[in-house]
C-alpha cells in the first residue's frame, strides 16, 4: 500500500500526543496515512505491553488509520545503527510515503531524540539503490520521501510550521485518552507518573491553543524541519 503520510513513533501514544490532529485532518481530506511504532512501550511505569497493544487498537479505530505496524525494537535501548536503520528503510520503501513525520529532535525522554535521528538518517539512506532490502523475499526499490517533519513533544521547540487542527481537537483527545493506563484515569490504582496527572493533559491543550493563536486558530500542532521549506503560493500562508 502506498501512503501519503507515514508517521514514525518511538512509543505507542507518541503520534497521538504529537500529531494526531494533523493525522485526522489529512485522513478526512482523503489522504492515506499510517503509523509505525518502533517499540511496544514495555518500559512504561503504568500498564504493560499487552495493555498498550489493546489501547493502540482503540486509538487506531478512532483515527481511522489505513495501517499501523510495530517494529518490536527494545524500549529504551534501540540505537541509531545499521540494524535499526534497515528496519526503518524497509518501512519507507514498503509504503513510499510522500511525507514522513517523526519524534521530536530532543526531548525529556531520550528515546524521542534517538528516534528522530534514526528516522532522519534512514530517510536519506532509503534513497540509495546500493542499500539492499527485501520484504517477504522480494527485493525493494530505493525510495526517498520528499519531506521529513518532526512533531513537538514534551519539551517545547519553536516550530517551523503550524497546522490548524481545531476541527479535530476533540477527536485527538479521544485518541489520547484511549491509552487509559498512560494518562489520567480516576479509576486507576497504578502509581502516578508525570504523564498520568490531569495537569499533563491541560498542558497539551494549553500548548495547542498557544500555537493556534499564532495563526488565528483555536488549536494547532507544530512541526520542525531540518531543511528550509518552500511554497508555491504565498497566498496560501496565514
Amino acid at each position: 500500500m502506498n501512503l501519503d503520510l507515514l508517521i514514525f513513533a518511538a512509543h505507542p501514544d507518541d503520534a497521538e500526543l504529537g500529531c494526531s490532529g494533523t493525522i485526522l485532518r489529512y485522513i478526512a481530506a482523503g489522504k492515506k496515512v499510517g503509523i509505525v511504532d518502533l517499540t511496544r512501550g514495555e518500559l512504561g511505569t503504568r500498564g504493560t505491553a499487552e495493555t498498550r497493544d489493546i489501547e493502540t487498537a482503540e486509538s487506531n479505530r478512532i483515527l481511522g488509520l489505513h495501517v499501523r505496524e510495530n517494529l518490536g525494537m527494545r524500549d529504551g535501548f534501540f540505537q541509531n545503527d545499521e540494524e535499526h536503520q534497515l528496519k526503518i528503510i524497509q518501512m519507507i520503501r514498503k509504503y513510499t510515503p510522500e511525507i514522513v513525520f517523526s519524534n521530536a529532535l530532543h526531548d525529556r525522554h531520550p528515546d524521542h531524540g534517538k528516534a528522530a535521528d534514526l528516522v532522519n538518517d534512514a530517510v536519506f539512506l532509503s534513497g540509495l539503490p546500493k542499500i539492499k532490502t527485501e520484504i517477504d523475499g522480494l527485493e525493494q526499490n530505493a525510495f526517498r520521501p520528499r519531506l521529513l517533519l518532526h512533531y513537538i513533544q514534551d519539551r517545547y521547540i519553536e516550530p517551523d510550521i503550524l497546522v490548524d487542527v481545531t476541527e479535530f481537537w476533540d477527536k485527538k483527545m479521544q485518541c489520547i485518552r484511549a491509552f487509559k493506563t498512560q494518562f489520567f484515569n480516576p479509576d486507576s490504582d497504578e502509581k502516578e507518573t508525570y504523564i498520568s496527572t490531569p495537569y499533563f493533559l491541560k498542558v497539551i491543550e494549553a500548548r495547542s491553543r498557544e500555537l493556534g493563536k499564532a495563526i488565528g486558530a483555536e488549536h494547532a500542532e507544530g512541526f520542525i524541519s531540518r531543511k528550509l521549506l518552500g511554497i508555491d503560493n504565498l497566498f496560501d500562508l496565514r
